[in-house]
């Protein structure tokens, strides 16, 4: 027995309500022991983190892949979590304190890792709430976090392994260092930014009695940062400049230190660019750390010039002059820095090269340095220039541990989806670095090595252990880093299930099903998963990684904060519902592109909604109510038999379009059968002669549509499903995906097809001409098929209700003017003497027709003028293309218009 829907639909409402029953009945993971597996692990979201609209179509994918799985029988697990953030919410936690004018350091390390537990007690699930909001039907009877006791212990234990084995080691390179936190961070964590600044040129006087071919007793340089000078270790030149062979293995003595540095032959010179002169600063530059090797400096021996906070402090050799220690790098709070007074030091002692400019009245004025605009990195949590410095570090072997994952994909174990990634992906795991590590943190995993007076280090899972491999009596003190978060989010897809324990979850759900990632953590999560997953348990911890692209702002300008673009997905809810959006997140999704929001379009879907939903109630009104078997119901009327065949296909269509995860083709494939097939002709067809077998049969479609529709729209569907009949036990959810049981019948498929051609024919028609869509008008058919005679003869009462033709003849049409439409291979003539004044229509049409033929014309024009594409802002180019896209499609409906006429 069906309830009566209320007038309106209201997402809130419903939304709210379903998902609370959901969580609380168990129904995310239903008890299914004996049923094949289906497991998806999410992103894990930072434990500090609230819903972007990245999150929103990677969890929205995700979840349409779970929901369809789970109608599908399967035990569909989807492992939900969240990443302790190390960086991130030890900051969170220190502003708190500062708000109190407190900090961390009047606290032990333990006193305040207890406040950041406290912390994410409290306030750690933002996220996790704002994700049920999205509808995603996660296990939170299983949530996970990444420093959960046996997920440490099992980072714990990859780090000894891993360590065991010779692929973690202690090693001094460059990191990217934040000198506001004082730690170092990921490429990921730094982000480039364009700012105005500087280029100088020096000269670097060349050693007594060396000169350069033309007579010069200098070489000339030039950098965007002056101030690393003061510990230049060399100058560079390409081994085939002509201009510098005579002086390479001899040496320059810098100016202001007075420190003598080779000149080396290198091919990170390039002759092209300046003087063809590199110095090169190996503890302060990543380029120049790689050529300070192959010149054949040992990392130990690079001179490091600054301090954690990047203040000048004196390098090995002691040549830094005592005016430059202490000093910041840059110019701050008006008091000029090391970079400030090297330059005025340089320009004293005549070293500096000026750089001479025009002004714009064409005067020449000599500059200091020359000024340009430089991509500069700056770390993405401390806001301030990330500075390369030479520190000791844990790193992995990630060449080595690269290998496996490598052939993986090569070999087809694992397959990237688009494929186009492959390249990228074998281009940088192919020509990995070593990873590093280790973070100069409080709060996150401790580094498991202890070290000895002497600085030699001891790896164990305790420090009993670490103990008893340096021997009694010997004094150990723990290091003080931490791990990098990538490093135990790389365990999320065998640790969340229980690794290293072998439980009955890793058994069942270890490997994974898929994984879907947005591409721009293809490497710092996704492959370091794969490496991780070979080396800990020899299986690669998914067969198929899904990629999906970015959520750009409408004008497809990527979305920022500084912009002010950025798109909140809750007030997107809040106005048009969580279906609507994740529908549109579906239907956007295209493999390869990114998606550009479209506010109309989730306003569209809201529609589509509301469409269902009172589609719903009409088949309420007419006795319509939930079906009683998972089989099609026989059916004898035409009608019923193809929608029955429409299902078939529909499904057929949707299971193919998911197993290669096209979303959009998936999303596109369920609506236009919803809407075009079943609301706009089926539901119009049946009208007026809803019998039992039509009763059956509808009611059967619609309870299909709430299957196919649900992994994409879950609430409204689960609402109607659930008011169509008494389902108590059996919610939609964890209903029986659909398995029609029956075939496409090519009659009856003919049949309807043809009639709603005619239809659509004489709609357009009606439309161009500008006749009442209610008019009826009479129609000719000179040479009728046998599918028109049959058709029309089965179905003369709907033809006349919905295409308004009566009577039809099969018979020549009178002379006179006519509009002519088809169905099939059929042609008829519908004479339009007294329905319309001929002659003003046609003049109507001529005029609309050189209007839009004339704006096509000067849109052309202007799109094919190369000026006007490169330089107009893109949303002119946009809207141009849109209007010439528009006037086109206009002439072309016009000239058939008139060609109707006659």
């Amino acid at each position: 027995m069906s309830t009566e829907l209320p007038k309106t639909f209201d997402p809130a409402e419903i939304e709210a309500r379903w998902y609370t029953h959901w969580e609380n009945e168990g129904l995310f993971r239903p008890e299914r022991p004996d049923a094949e597996p289906y497991t998806i692990v999410n992103p894990p979201p930072n434990v500090t983190g609230s819903l972007h609209i990245g999150h929103a179509l990677d969890n929205t994918l995700q979840d349409i892949m779970i929901r369809y799985e789970r109608l599908r029988g399967k035990d569909a697990l989807w492992v939900v979590g969240t990443d302790h953030a190390g960086i991130a919410t030890q900051m969170v936690v220190e502003r708190q304190l500062e708000a109190k004018q407190d900090k961390r350091t009047n606290y032990s390390r333990e006193d305040f890792v207890a406040k950041v537990w406290e912390w994410k007690e409290e306030s750690g699930g933002t996220i996790t709430r704002q994700l049920r909001r999205l509808g995603c039907s996660m296990d939170w009877s299983r949530e996970q976090f990444t420093m959960d006791e046996h997920f440490s212990n099992a980072v714990l234990k990859t780090f000894v392994d891993l360590y065991n084995d010779g692929l973690i080691y202690r090693d001094k390179r460059l990191v990217n260092w934040d000198p506001k936190l004082k730690t170092a961070i990921s490429d990921l964590e730094v982000e480039t930014q364009d700012v105005k600044g500087s280029f100088w040129h020096f000269r670097y006087p060349l050693e007594d009695g060396v000169t350069l071919a033309d007579g010069r007793d200098h070489i000339e340089v030039a950098t965007t940062r002056p101030e690393t000078m003061l510990a230049d270790m060399a100058v560079a030149v390409h081994p085939d400049d002509e201009r510098y062979k005579s002086v390479v293995g001899k040496h320059v003595v810098l100016p202001i230190t007075g420190r003598r540095v080779p000149i080396v032959a290198d091919e990170h010179a390039d002759p092209e660019l300046g003087s063809g002169a590199v110095k090169i600063t190996p503890g302060h530059d990543f380029n120049d750390f790689e050529v300070g090797k192959r010149a054949g400096f040992k990392p130990a021996e690079m001179l490091n010039m600054l301090d954690a906070e990047a203040n000048v402090c004196q390098t090995a050799d002691a040549l830094v002059p005592e005016e430059f220690l202490g000093l910041h790098r840059f110019k701050r709070d008006g008091v000029d820095g090391a970079r400030e007074l090297v330059v005025q030091r340089l320009k004293e002692s005549g070293h500096l090269i000026p750089h001479i400019a025009k002004t714009k009245k064409g005067e020449e004025q000599e500059l200091d340095a020359e000024p340009r605009t430089i991509a500069t990195p700056f770390g993405d949590r401390g806001g301030v220039v990330i500075e390369p410095w030479l520190t000791d570090q844990w790193y992995v072997d990630a060449e080595t541990l690269a290998k496996k994952p490598i052939e993986a994909v090569k070999n087809g174990e694992v397959e990237i989806v688009p494929k186009a990634w492959e390249k990228t992906f074998f281009n940088w795991m192919e020509n990995i670095q070593p990873w590093c590590v280790s973070r100069q943190l409080w709060w996150g995993h401790r580094i498991p090595a202890w070290y000895d007076g002497d600085g030699k280090a001891y790896v164990a899972l305790s420090e009993a252990e670490a103990q008893a491999q340096a021997g009694e009596g010997v004094a150990l003190t723990r290091d003080d880093d931490v791990l990098d978060t990538w490093f135990s989010s790389a365990l999320w897809p065998s640790a969340t299930l229980g690794w290293p324990e072998q439980t009955d979850l890793v058994a069942k759900h270890y490997p994974n099903d898929l994984l879907i990632s947005g591409f721009d953590i293809l490497f710092f999560w996704d492959a370091r998963m794969l490496m991780m997953g070979q080396y800990n348990t020899g299986k690669n911890p998914w067969p198929k990684l899904y990629l999906h692209g970015l959520v750009r702002a409408a004008d497809g300008a990527k979305m920022s904060k500084s912009k002010g673009n950025v798109v909140d997905p809750l007030g997107l809810i809040d106005q048009y519902g969580a279906d609507a959006l994740r529908f549109f997140m579906a239907a956007m999704e295209s493999q390869g592109r990114d998606i550009k929001m479209d506010d109309k379009r989730i306003e569209g879907y809201r529609n589509f909604a509301t469409k269902l939903w009172n589609a719903t109630r009409f088949c309420q009104s007419n006795g319509i109510g939930a079906s009683s078997s998972i089989a099609a119901p026989a059916a004898s009327h035409a009608v019923n038999r193809w929608i029955i065949g429409e299902v078939v296909e529909t499904k057929e269509a949707l299971d193919a379009a998911l197993a290669e995860l096209r979303f959009d083709a998936a999303a596109n494939t369920i609506y236009h059968f919803v809407w075009d097939r079943f609301c706009d002709w089926y539901l119009e067809l049946i009208k007026g002669q809803i019998d039992e077998e039509t009763k059956a049969v509808a009611g059967w479609t619609l309870d299909q549509i709430f299957v196919m529709l649900h992994p994409f729209m879950p609430f409204i569907t689960e609402e109607l499903w659930s008011k169509q009949g008494e389902r108590t036990n059996h919610p939609l959810i964890t209903a029986s995906w659909v398995d029609p049981q029956a075939e496409v019948d090519p009659a009856a498929k003919a049949e309807i097809d043809w009639l709603i051609a005619l239809t659509g024919a004489v709609r357009t028609a009606k439309n161009e001409l500008g006749i009442a869509p209610g008019a009826k008008l009479e129609a000719f058919c000179p040479a009728p098929g046998e599918l028109a005679k049959s058709v029309v003869e089965a179905n003369a009462a709907a033809i006349e209700r919905l295409a308004r033709l009566t009577p039809i003849h099969f018979a020549e049409a009178p002379d006179g003017a006519a509009m002519q439409v088809a169905a099939g291979e059929d042609a008829f003539v519908i004479p339009l003497e007294g329905i319309i004044d001929i002659a003003a229509e046609k003049a109507r049409l001529e005029k609309a027709l050189e209007a839009s033929a004339k704006e096509a014309k000067s849109l052309e024009g202007r799109l094919s003028n190369a000026n006007f594409v490169e330089r107009a802002k893109p949303e002119a180019v946009e809207k141009a293309r849109a209007d010439h896209a528009h006037h086109t499609a206009e002439v072309a409906r016009l000239e058939a218009a008139l060609a109707r006429l006659g």
